[in-house]
Protein backbone atom coordinates (compact mmCIF):
# COMPACT_ATOMS: atom_id res chain seq x y z
CA UNK A 1 0.00 0.00 0.00
CA UNK A 2 2.87 2.37 0.86
CA UNK A 3 4.32 1.78 -2.63
CA UNK A 4 1.00 2.60 -4.28
CA UNK A 5 0.62 5.79 -2.25
CA UNK A 6 4.17 6.83 -3.10
CA UNK A 7 3.55 6.23 -6.81
CA UNK A 8 0.32 8.18 -6.64
CA UNK A 9 2.12 11.07 -4.95
CA UNK A 10 4.84 11.12 -7.62
CA UNK A 11 2.28 11.14 -10.41
CA UNK A 12 0.30 13.86 -8.69
CA UNK A 13 3.35 16.07 -8.31
CA UNK A 14 4.58 15.80 -11.90
CA UNK A 15 1.25 15.80 -13.69
CA UNK A 16 -0.12 19.38 -13.32
CA UNK A 17 1.92 21.03 -16.08
CA UNK A 18 1.04 18.35 -18.61
CA UNK A 19 -2.58 18.29 -17.46
CA UNK A 20 -2.90 22.05 -17.88
CA UNK A 21 -1.50 21.86 -21.38
CA UNK A 22 -3.79 18.95 -22.23
CA UNK A 23 -6.71 20.86 -20.76
CA UNK A 24 -5.94 23.94 -22.84
CA UNK A 25 -5.73 21.88 -26.01
CA UNK A 26 -8.90 20.00 -25.18
CA UNK A 27 -10.81 23.22 -24.55
CA UNK A 28 -9.51 24.67 -27.83
CA UNK A 29 -10.65 21.57 -29.71
CA UNK A 30 -14.02 21.70 -27.98
CA UNK A 31 -14.47 25.34 -28.99
CA UNK A 32 -13.56 24.52 -32.58
CA UNK A 33 -16.03 21.63 -32.58
CA UNK A 34 -18.82 23.86 -31.26
CA UNK A 35 -18.12 26.43 -33.94
CA UNK A 36 -18.04 23.77 -36.67
CA UNK A 37 -21.33 22.17 -35.61
CA UNK A 38 -23.05 25.57 -35.63
CA UNK A 39 -22.15 26.13 -39.29
CA UNK A 40 -22.57 24.02 -42.42
CA UNK A 41 -19.20 22.30 -42.07
CA UNK A 42 -17.37 20.63 -44.92
CA UNK A 43 -16.22 17.11 -44.23
CA UNK A 44 -12.59 18.24 -44.28
CA UNK A 45 -13.20 20.70 -41.44
CA UNK A 46 -14.83 18.02 -39.30
CA UNK A 47 -11.97 15.63 -39.93
CA UNK A 48 -9.51 18.31 -38.87
CA UNK A 49 -11.40 18.64 -35.59
CA UNK A 50 -11.13 14.89 -35.13
CA UNK A 51 -7.38 15.12 -35.80
CA UNK A 52 -7.11 17.92 -33.22
CA UNK A 53 -8.66 15.67 -30.57
CA UNK A 54 -6.48 12.72 -31.58
CA UNK A 55 -3.36 14.87 -31.27
CA UNK A 56 -4.19 15.40 -27.58
CA UNK A 57 -4.32 11.65 -27.01
CA UNK A 58 -1.06 11.07 -28.89
CA UNK A 59 0.80 13.75 -26.93
CA UNK A 60 -0.80 13.25 -23.50
CA UNK A 61 -1.89 9.58 -23.37
CA UNK A 62 -1.99 9.56 -19.55
CA UNK A 63 -3.95 12.76 -19.16
CA UNK A 64 -7.44 12.70 -17.72
CA UNK A 65 -8.60 14.57 -20.82
CA UNK A 66 -7.55 11.87 -23.28
CA UNK A 67 -10.57 9.59 -22.91
CA UNK A 68 -12.83 12.63 -23.26
CA UNK A 69 -10.91 13.65 -26.38
CA UNK A 70 -11.48 10.20 -27.93
CA UNK A 71 -15.18 10.35 -27.03
CA UNK A 72 -15.58 13.79 -28.60
CA UNK A 73 -13.54 12.83 -31.67
CA UNK A 74 -15.70 9.75 -32.26
CA UNK A 75 -18.88 11.81 -32.16
CA UNK A 76 -17.47 14.46 -34.48
CA UNK A 77 -16.53 11.70 -36.93
CA UNK A 78 -20.03 10.26 -36.70
CA UNK A 79 -21.51 13.73 -37.18
CA UNK A 80 -19.41 13.95 -40.38
CA UNK A 81 -20.87 10.63 -41.48
CA UNK A 82 -24.44 11.81 -40.81
CA UNK A 83 -23.83 15.02 -42.75
CA UNK A 84 -21.84 13.70 -45.70
CA UNK A 85 -22.60 9.97 -45.87
CA UNK A 86 -19.01 8.76 -46.29
CA UNK A 87 -18.68 5.45 -44.47
CA UNK A 88 -15.01 6.08 -43.72
CA UNK A 89 -16.16 8.57 -41.07
CA UNK A 90 -18.43 6.04 -39.40
CA UNK A 91 -15.53 3.56 -39.34
CA UNK A 92 -13.35 6.27 -37.81
CA UNK A 93 -15.96 6.85 -35.10
CA UNK A 94 -16.08 3.15 -34.23
CA UNK A 95 -12.28 2.89 -34.24
CA UNK A 96 -11.94 5.81 -31.83
CA UNK A 97 -14.53 4.37 -29.46
CA UNK A 98 -12.77 1.00 -29.52
CA UNK A 99 -9.49 2.77 -28.77
CA UNK A 100 -11.13 4.54 -25.83
CA UNK A 101 -12.40 1.28 -24.39
CA UNK A 102 -9.05 -0.44 -24.91
CA UNK A 103 -6.83 2.36 -23.59
CA UNK A 104 -9.00 3.67 -20.73
CA UNK A 105 -11.08 0.66 -19.58
CA UNK A 106 -11.68 1.93 -16.05
CA UNK A 107 -13.21 5.26 -17.07
CA UNK A 108 -16.94 5.97 -17.03
CA UNK A 109 -16.97 6.64 -20.78
CA UNK A 110 -15.57 3.18 -21.57
CA UNK A 111 -18.72 1.58 -20.14
CA UNK A 112 -20.84 3.52 -22.62
CA UNK A 113 -18.87 2.41 -25.67
CA UNK A 114 -20.71 -0.85 -26.59
CA UNK A 115 -24.13 0.82 -26.60
CA UNK A 116 -22.83 3.78 -28.60
CA UNK A 117 -21.19 1.54 -31.22
CA UNK A 118 -24.46 -0.38 -31.54
CA UNK A 119 -26.32 2.88 -32.13
CA UNK A 120 -23.84 3.91 -34.80
CA UNK A 121 -24.17 0.53 -36.53
CA UNK A 122 -27.96 0.86 -36.74
CA UNK A 123 -28.11 4.53 -37.72
CA UNK A 124 -29.49 5.69 -41.05
CA UNK A 125 -27.01 6.66 -43.74
CA UNK A 126 -27.79 9.90 -45.59
CA UNK A 127 -26.17 8.45 -48.69
CA UNK A 128 -27.66 4.97 -48.78
CA UNK A 129 -30.82 5.20 -46.70
CA UNK A 130 -31.61 3.07 -43.64
CA UNK A 131 -28.72 1.01 -42.35
CA UNK A 132 -31.20 -1.80 -41.70
CA UNK A 133 -30.84 -2.84 -45.37
CA UNK A 134 -29.15 -6.20 -44.98
CA UNK A 135 -25.67 -6.92 -46.26
CA UNK A 136 -25.61 -10.12 -48.31
CA UNK A 137 -23.05 -12.85 -47.68
CA UNK A 138 -22.84 -14.17 -51.23
CA UNK A 139 -20.16 -16.89 -51.22
CA UNK A 140 -17.73 -18.92 -49.12
CA UNK A 141 -14.76 -20.52 -50.87
CA UNK A 142 -11.79 -22.70 -49.94
CA UNK A 143 -8.28 -22.77 -51.40
CA UNK A 144 -5.18 -24.70 -50.43
CA UNK A 145 -2.20 -23.31 -48.54
CA UNK A 146 1.16 -25.07 -48.16
CA UNK A 147 0.30 -26.10 -44.58
CA UNK A 148 -3.44 -25.64 -44.39
CA UNK A 149 -6.42 -23.94 -46.01
CA UNK A 150 -7.73 -20.48 -46.80
CA UNK A 151 -11.43 -19.75 -46.32
CA UNK A 152 -12.69 -16.64 -48.12
CA UNK A 153 -16.05 -15.07 -47.27
CA UNK A 154 -17.50 -12.72 -49.89
CA UNK A 155 -19.97 -9.99 -48.88
CA UNK A 156 -21.66 -7.07 -50.63
CA UNK A 157 -19.85 -4.57 -48.43
CA UNK A 158 -17.84 -4.40 -45.21
CA UNK A 159 -19.89 -5.58 -42.22
CA UNK A 160 -19.50 -5.24 -38.47
CA UNK A 161 -18.51 -8.65 -37.15
CA UNK A 162 -17.41 -10.42 -34.00
CA UNK A 163 -14.82 -13.19 -34.03
CA UNK A 164 -14.40 -15.80 -31.29
CA UNK A 165 -12.57 -19.09 -30.87
CA UNK A 166 -13.60 -21.79 -28.41
CA UNK A 167 -12.54 -25.34 -27.58
CA UNK A 168 -14.33 -28.65 -27.00
CA UNK A 169 -14.37 -29.19 -29.96
CA UNK A 170 -12.10 -26.60 -31.53
CA UNK A 171 -14.33 -24.02 -33.25
CA UNK A 172 -13.87 -20.62 -34.82
CA UNK A 173 -16.97 -18.56 -35.46
CA UNK A 174 -17.85 -15.18 -36.93
CA UNK A 175 -21.05 -13.26 -36.22
CA UNK A 176 -21.77 -10.79 -39.05
CA UNK A 177 -24.12 -8.01 -37.97
CA UNK A 178 -26.97 -6.78 -40.16
CA UNK A 179 -26.24 -9.57 -42.64
CA UNK A 180 -28.11 -12.37 -44.41
CA UNK A 181 -26.71 -15.38 -46.26
CA UNK A 182 -27.66 -15.52 -49.93
CA UNK A 183 -28.89 -18.80 -51.38
CA UNK A 184 -25.74 -18.95 -53.50
CA UNK A 185 -23.55 -19.25 -50.39
CA UNK A 186 -25.06 -22.42 -48.93
CA UNK A 187 -24.30 -25.00 -51.67
CA UNK A 188 -20.59 -24.18 -51.45
CA UNK A 189 -20.40 -25.19 -47.77
CA UNK A 190 -20.40 -28.90 -48.63
CA UNK A 191 -17.13 -28.47 -50.55
CA UNK A 192 -15.30 -26.68 -47.71
CA UNK A 193 -14.74 -29.53 -45.25
CA UNK A 194 -11.42 -31.33 -45.44
CA UNK A 195 -7.87 -30.87 -44.24
CA UNK A 196 -7.80 -28.77 -41.07
CA UNK A 197 -11.52 -27.89 -41.48
CA UNK A 198 -13.75 -30.65 -40.12
CA UNK A 199 -17.08 -28.95 -40.71
CA UNK A 200 -18.55 -25.62 -41.83
CA UNK A 201 -21.94 -24.28 -40.74
CA UNK A 202 -23.77 -21.13 -41.76
CA UNK A 203 -26.94 -20.00 -40.03
CA UNK A 204 -29.15 -17.09 -38.99
CA UNK A 205 -28.96 -15.66 -35.48
CA UNK A 206 -31.17 -13.15 -33.65
CA UNK A 207 -31.03 -9.43 -34.51
CA UNK A 208 -30.27 -9.96 -38.21
CA UNK A 209 -26.95 -11.67 -37.52
CA UNK A 210 -25.41 -14.40 -39.68
CA UNK A 211 -23.04 -16.86 -38.00
CA UNK A 212 -20.33 -18.83 -39.80
CA UNK A 213 -18.80 -21.68 -37.76
CA UNK A 214 -15.58 -23.49 -38.71
CA UNK A 215 -14.93 -26.69 -36.77
CA UNK A 216 -11.17 -27.24 -36.84
CA UNK A 217 -8.65 -29.96 -36.26
CA UNK A 218 -6.62 -29.55 -33.04
CA UNK A 219 -3.37 -27.59 -33.26
CA UNK A 220 -4.65 -25.26 -35.97
CA UNK A 221 -3.54 -21.64 -36.02
CA UNK A 222 -5.63 -18.97 -37.72
CA UNK A 223 -5.20 -15.41 -38.94
CA UNK A 224 -7.79 -13.05 -40.44
CA UNK A 225 -7.52 -10.11 -42.83
CA UNK A 226 -9.79 -8.25 -45.24
CA UNK A 227 -9.58 -7.52 -48.96
CA UNK A 228 -11.63 -4.93 -50.81
CA UNK A 229 -13.36 -4.36 -54.16
CA UNK A 230 -15.22 -6.64 -53.61
CA UNK A 231 -15.11 -7.01 -49.84
CA UNK A 232 -13.75 -10.37 -48.68
CA UNK A 233 -12.87 -11.64 -45.24
CA UNK A 234 -9.96 -14.07 -45.54
CA UNK A 235 -9.23 -16.72 -42.89
CA UNK A 236 -5.92 -18.56 -43.14
CA UNK A 237 -5.77 -21.88 -41.24
CA UNK A 238 -2.50 -23.70 -40.66
CA UNK A 239 -1.41 -26.86 -38.93
CA UNK A 240 1.14 -26.34 -36.18
CA UNK A 241 3.19 -28.95 -34.38
CA UNK A 242 1.62 -29.90 -31.02
CA UNK A 243 3.46 -28.62 -28.00
CA UNK A 244 5.57 -31.19 -26.21
CA UNK A 245 7.47 -31.48 -22.97
CA UNK A 246 10.89 -29.81 -23.01
CA UNK A 247 13.70 -32.20 -23.96
CA UNK A 248 16.02 -33.60 -21.34
CA UNK A 249 19.31 -31.71 -20.96
CA UNK A 250 21.89 -32.87 -23.49
CA UNK A 251 25.14 -34.33 -22.20
CA UNK A 252 27.97 -31.87 -22.17
CA UNK A 253 30.29 -31.89 -25.19
CA UNK A 254 33.98 -32.61 -24.55
CA UNK A 255 36.08 -29.50 -25.31
CA UNK A 256 38.00 -31.31 -28.02
CA UNK A 257 34.80 -32.04 -29.97
CA UNK A 258 33.01 -28.76 -29.35
CA UNK A 259 34.26 -27.07 -32.52
CA UNK A 260 33.01 -29.88 -34.74
CA UNK A 261 29.45 -30.05 -33.33
CA UNK A 262 26.98 -27.57 -34.89
CA UNK A 263 25.12 -25.33 -32.49
CA UNK A 264 21.58 -26.50 -31.71
CA UNK A 265 18.63 -24.09 -31.70
CA UNK A 266 18.39 -22.53 -28.26
CA UNK A 267 15.05 -21.02 -27.26
CA UNK A 268 14.92 -17.70 -25.49
CA UNK A 269 15.00 -18.26 -21.76
CA UNK A 270 15.10 -16.29 -18.57
CA UNK A 271 18.76 -15.74 -17.78
CA UNK A 272 18.20 -14.76 -14.17
CA UNK A 273 17.83 -11.39 -12.53
CA UNK A 274 16.10 -8.63 -14.51
CA UNK A 275 18.45 -6.33 -16.39
CA UNK A 276 17.68 -2.71 -17.12
CA UNK A 277 16.82 -2.05 -20.77
CA UNK A 278 19.34 -0.11 -22.80
CA UNK A 279 18.64 3.49 -23.75
CA UNK A 280 17.45 4.54 -27.17
CA UNK A 281 20.11 5.56 -29.67
CA UNK A 282 19.48 9.23 -28.83
CA UNK A 283 20.44 8.59 -25.20
CA UNK A 284 16.93 8.85 -23.75
CA UNK A 285 14.43 6.21 -22.68
CA UNK A 286 11.21 6.00 -24.67
CA UNK A 287 7.93 5.48 -22.83
CA UNK A 288 7.99 1.83 -23.94
CA UNK A 289 11.34 1.35 -22.21
CA UNK A 290 10.26 3.28 -19.13
CA UNK A 291 7.28 0.93 -18.81
CA UNK A 292 9.37 -2.20 -19.40
CA UNK A 293 7.36 -3.26 -22.46
CA UNK A 294 8.53 -6.20 -24.53
CA UNK A 295 7.95 -7.91 -27.87
CA UNK A 296 5.87 -11.07 -28.08
CA UNK A 297 3.91 -10.95 -31.36
CA UNK A 298 5.67 -10.05 -34.61
CA UNK A 299 4.01 -9.38 -37.95
CA UNK A 300 6.18 -10.16 -40.99
CA UNK A 301 5.05 -8.51 -44.22
CA UNK A 302 6.36 -9.97 -47.51
CA UNK A 303 5.96 -7.12 -50.00
CA UNK A 304 3.76 -7.13 -53.11
CA UNK A 305 2.01 -10.32 -54.33
CA UNK A 306 -0.81 -11.36 -56.67
CA UNK A 307 -1.24 -8.96 -59.56
CA UNK A 308 1.56 -6.82 -58.07
CA UNK A 309 4.78 -8.78 -58.64
CA UNK A 310 7.02 -5.98 -57.38
CA UNK A 311 10.42 -5.42 -58.94
CA UNK A 312 11.33 -7.79 -61.78
CA UNK A 313 14.73 -8.06 -63.45
CA UNK A 314 17.35 -10.68 -64.29
CA UNK A 315 14.60 -13.36 -64.10
CA UNK A 316 14.03 -12.48 -60.45
CA UNK A 317 10.56 -11.62 -59.13
CA UNK A 318 10.44 -9.60 -55.91
CA UNK A 319 7.09 -10.90 -54.60
CA UNK A 320 8.19 -14.55 -54.74
CA UNK A 321 11.65 -13.93 -53.30
CA UNK A 322 10.53 -11.93 -50.26
CA UNK A 323 7.73 -14.41 -49.50
CA UNK A 324 10.31 -17.19 -49.31
CA UNK A 325 12.48 -15.07 -47.00
CA UNK A 326 9.46 -14.31 -44.78
CA UNK A 327 8.55 -17.99 -44.45
CA UNK A 328 12.16 -18.84 -43.55
CA UNK A 329 12.19 -16.03 -40.98
CA UNK A 330 8.93 -17.28 -39.47
CA UNK A 331 10.39 -20.77 -39.09
CA UNK A 332 13.35 -19.36 -37.15
CA UNK A 333 11.20 -17.18 -34.92
CA UNK A 334 8.73 -19.92 -34.02
CA UNK A 335 11.57 -21.91 -32.44
CA UNK A 336 11.87 -19.22 -29.77
CA UNK A 337 9.84 -19.30 -26.59
CA UNK A 338 7.47 -16.41 -26.07
CA UNK A 339 7.28 -15.34 -29.73
CA UNK A 340 4.16 -15.48 -31.90
CA UNK A 341 4.38 -14.73 -35.63
CA UNK A 342 1.76 -13.51 -38.10
CA UNK A 343 2.36 -13.14 -41.85
CA UNK A 344 0.35 -10.67 -43.91
CA UNK A 345 0.35 -13.17 -46.77
CA UNK A 346 1.49 -16.78 -47.20
CA UNK A 347 0.85 -17.28 -50.90
CA UNK A 348 1.06 -15.23 -54.08
CA UNK A 349 -1.96 -13.08 -53.22
CA UNK A 350 -2.42 -9.31 -53.37
CA UNK A 351 -2.94 -7.54 -50.03
CA UNK A 352 -3.46 -3.73 -50.14
CA UNK A 353 -0.74 -1.70 -48.46
CA UNK A 354 -3.09 -0.16 -45.89
CA UNK A 355 -4.49 -3.60 -45.01
CA UNK A 356 -1.04 -4.94 -44.11
CA UNK A 357 -0.66 -2.46 -41.26
CA UNK A 358 -4.31 -3.00 -40.32
CA UNK A 359 -3.58 -6.72 -39.93
CA UNK A 360 -0.74 -5.90 -37.54
CA UNK A 361 -2.99 -3.59 -35.52
CA UNK A 362 -5.84 -6.11 -35.36
CA UNK A 363 -3.47 -8.88 -34.30
CA UNK A 364 -2.08 -6.75 -31.48
CA UNK A 365 1.45 -6.93 -32.87
CA UNK A 366 4.42 -5.58 -30.92
CA UNK A 367 6.68 -5.29 -33.98
CA UNK A 368 6.15 -4.96 -37.75
CA UNK A 369 8.76 -5.75 -40.40
CA UNK A 370 8.10 -5.35 -44.13
CA UNK A 371 10.52 -7.17 -46.48
CA UNK A 372 11.26 -5.95 -50.01
CA UNK A 373 13.86 -6.26 -52.77
CA UNK A 374 15.25 -3.11 -54.32
CA UNK A 375 15.48 -1.77 -57.87
CA UNK A 376 17.75 0.90 -59.34
CA UNK A 377 17.96 2.83 -62.61
CA UNK A 378 21.67 2.12 -62.54
CA UNK A 379 22.16 -1.63 -62.81
CA UNK A 380 25.39 -1.27 -60.82
CA UNK A 381 23.45 -0.12 -57.74
CA UNK A 382 23.71 -2.70 -54.99
CA UNK A 383 23.50 -3.22 -51.26
CA UNK A 384 20.96 -3.19 -48.46
CA UNK A 385 19.05 -0.37 -46.77
CA UNK A 386 16.39 -0.12 -44.07
CA UNK A 387 13.66 2.48 -43.65
CA UNK A 388 11.49 3.76 -40.83
CA UNK A 389 8.44 5.99 -41.14
CA UNK A 390 9.01 9.73 -41.35
CA UNK A 391 9.14 12.49 -43.92
CA UNK A 392 11.92 11.85 -46.41
CA UNK A 393 15.09 13.97 -46.41
CA UNK A 394 16.90 12.04 -49.14
CA UNK A 395 16.17 12.04 -52.91
CA UNK A 396 16.97 8.33 -53.20
CA UNK A 397 14.63 7.51 -50.31
CA UNK A 398 11.92 9.58 -51.99
CA UNK A 399 12.31 7.49 -55.15
CA UNK A 400 12.10 4.21 -53.23
CA UNK A 401 8.97 5.39 -51.39
CA UNK A 402 7.35 6.51 -54.64
CA UNK A 403 7.95 3.07 -56.18
CA UNK A 404 6.78 1.06 -53.17
CA UNK A 405 3.69 3.26 -52.67
CA UNK A 406 2.62 3.12 -56.31
CA UNK A 407 0.08 0.39 -55.61
CA UNK A 408 -1.54 2.12 -52.64
CA UNK A 409 -4.54 3.47 -54.58
CA UNK A 410 -5.02 6.45 -52.25
CA UNK A 411 -6.67 9.67 -53.42
CA UNK A 412 -5.29 13.19 -53.07
CA UNK A 413 -7.89 14.14 -50.44
CA UNK A 414 -6.24 11.70 -48.01
CA UNK A 415 -2.99 13.71 -47.98
CA UNK A 416 -3.80 15.81 -44.86
CA UNK A 417 -4.70 12.69 -42.91
CA UNK A 418 -1.49 10.93 -44.02
CA UNK A 419 0.63 13.95 -43.07
CA UNK A 420 -1.03 14.03 -39.65
CA UNK A 421 -0.38 10.34 -39.03
CA UNK A 422 3.28 10.70 -39.95
CA UNK A 423 3.70 13.84 -37.85
CA UNK A 424 2.05 12.19 -34.83
CA UNK A 425 4.05 8.96 -35.13
CA UNK A 426 4.68 8.18 -31.46
CA UNK A 427 6.86 5.13 -32.21
CA UNK A 428 9.53 7.15 -34.00
CA UNK A 429 12.41 6.49 -31.58
CA UNK A 430 11.70 2.77 -31.34
CA UNK A 431 11.20 2.40 -35.10
CA UNK A 432 14.47 4.23 -35.78
CA UNK A 433 16.36 2.01 -33.34
CA UNK A 434 14.76 -1.16 -34.73
CA UNK A 435 15.70 -0.06 -38.28
CA UNK A 436 19.31 0.55 -37.21
CA UNK A 437 19.58 -2.92 -35.71
CA UNK A 438 18.02 -4.50 -38.82
CA UNK A 439 20.39 -2.63 -41.11
CA UNK A 440 23.51 -3.57 -39.13
CA UNK A 441 22.55 -7.24 -38.97
CA UNK A 442 21.44 -7.39 -42.61
CA UNK A 443 24.63 -5.81 -43.93
CA UNK A 444 26.81 -8.06 -41.79
CA UNK A 445 24.93 -11.13 -42.99
CA UNK A 446 24.86 -10.51 -46.74
CA UNK A 447 28.54 -9.52 -46.79
CA UNK A 448 29.35 -13.16 -46.05
CA UNK A 449 28.02 -13.98 -49.54
CA UNK A 450 28.99 -10.76 -51.30
CA UNK A 451 31.97 -8.83 -49.96
CA UNK A 452 31.35 -5.96 -52.41
CA UNK A 453 27.81 -5.24 -51.19
CA UNK A 454 27.15 -1.67 -50.12
CA UNK A 455 25.82 -0.53 -46.75
CA UNK A 456 23.25 2.02 -47.90
CA UNK A 457 22.32 2.90 -44.33
CA UNK A 458 19.12 3.68 -42.44
CA UNK A 459 16.76 6.15 -44.07
CA UNK A 460 13.37 7.66 -43.40
CA UNK A 461 10.51 7.88 -45.89
CA UNK A 462 6.67 8.00 -45.91
CA UNK A 463 5.90 4.38 -46.77
CA UNK A 464 2.15 3.74 -46.85
CA UNK A 465 2.67 0.22 -45.53
CA UNK A 466 4.11 1.70 -42.29
CA UNK A 467 1.57 4.51 -41.82
CA UNK A 468 -0.86 3.85 -38.99
CA UNK A 469 1.20 1.08 -37.38
CA UNK A 470 0.56 1.04 -33.64
CA UNK A 471 3.89 -0.64 -32.99
CA UNK A 472 7.56 -0.04 -33.93
CA UNK A 473 8.00 -0.81 -37.61
CA UNK A 474 10.63 -0.91 -40.33
CA UNK A 475 10.97 -1.77 -44.02
CA UNK A 476 14.03 -3.68 -45.23
CA UNK A 477 15.28 -3.60 -48.83
CA UNK A 478 17.34 -6.78 -48.80
CA UNK A 479 19.19 -6.58 -52.18
CA UNK A 480 18.78 -5.25 -55.74
CA UNK A 481 17.08 -7.44 -58.34
CA UNK A 482 18.37 -5.02 -61.00
CA UNK A 483 21.96 -5.87 -60.03
CA UNK A 484 22.96 -9.03 -61.89
CA UNK A 485 25.13 -10.43 -59.10
CA UNK A 486 22.62 -9.74 -56.32
CA UNK A 487 19.73 -11.08 -58.40
CA UNK A 488 21.66 -14.31 -58.94
CA UNK A 489 22.32 -14.55 -55.21
CA UNK A 490 18.66 -13.87 -54.36
CA UNK A 491 17.67 -16.85 -56.48
CA UNK A 492 19.73 -19.18 -54.26
CA UNK A 493 18.26 -20.75 -51.11
CA UNK A 494 21.49 -20.17 -49.16
CA UNK A 495 21.41 -16.40 -49.71
CA UNK A 496 17.72 -16.12 -48.81
CA UNK A 497 18.40 -18.17 -45.68
CA UNK A 498 21.25 -15.82 -44.79
CA UNK A 499 18.93 -12.83 -45.13
CA UNK A 500 16.27 -14.54 -43.01
CA UNK A 501 18.90 -15.37 -40.37
CA UNK A 502 20.11 -11.76 -40.36
CA UNK A 503 16.57 -10.43 -39.87
CA UNK A 504 16.00 -13.04 -37.16
CA UNK A 505 19.15 -11.94 -35.32
CA UNK A 506 18.06 -8.31 -35.57
CA UNK A 507 14.61 -9.02 -34.13
CA UNK A 508 16.09 -10.90 -31.18
CA UNK A 509 18.67 -8.18 -30.55
CA UNK A 510 16.00 -5.46 -30.62
CA UNK A 511 13.75 -7.55 -28.37
CA UNK A 512 16.59 -8.05 -25.91
CA UNK A 513 17.42 -4.33 -25.83
CA UNK A 514 13.81 -3.46 -25.09
CA UNK A 515 12.73 -6.04 -22.54
CA UNK A 516 14.15 -5.96 -19.04
CA UNK A 517 14.92 -9.68 -18.95
CA UNK A 518 18.24 -10.90 -20.35
CA UNK A 519 17.86 -13.54 -23.08
CA UNK A 520 19.97 -15.97 -25.03
CA UNK A 521 19.36 -16.05 -28.79
CA UNK A 522 19.74 -18.83 -31.30
CA UNK A 523 22.48 -18.69 -33.88
CA UNK A 524 21.39 -21.82 -35.71
CA UNK A 525 20.36 -21.79 -39.34
CA UNK A 526 17.62 -23.79 -41.00
CA UNK A 527 17.91 -25.09 -44.54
Amino acid sequence: MRLLLTAAFVIATVAPAAAQSAQARYEAALARETQARASQPAVGLLRRVVAQYEAIVARYPRSGYSDNALWQAAHVAFFAYERHGQDVDRRTAVRLLQQLRRSYPSGTLARQVPARIAEMASAASPATGPASTLIRLTDVTRSALPAGERITIVLDTEPQYQEERITGPERLFFDFKNTEAADTARPSLERLAGGVVRDVRLGARPEQTTRLVLELEPNTRHSVFALYNPYRLVIDLERVAPSSAPPAPAPSTPPALAASVPAAPHPLRDAGAPAAPSANSNGSFSLARQLGLGVARIVIDPGHGGHDPGAMANKAREAALVLDIALRLEKLLLKQQGIDVVLTRRTDVFVPLEERTAIANREGADLFLSIHANVGRNTAANGVETFFLNFSTDPEAEAVAARENAGAGLAMHTLPDIVRKIALNNKLDESRDFAKIVQTSLYRGVRQHNAQTRNRGVKQAPFVVLIGAEMPSALAEVSFVTNRKEAALLKTAAYRQRIAQSLFDAILKYRQSLKNVATVASGAQTR
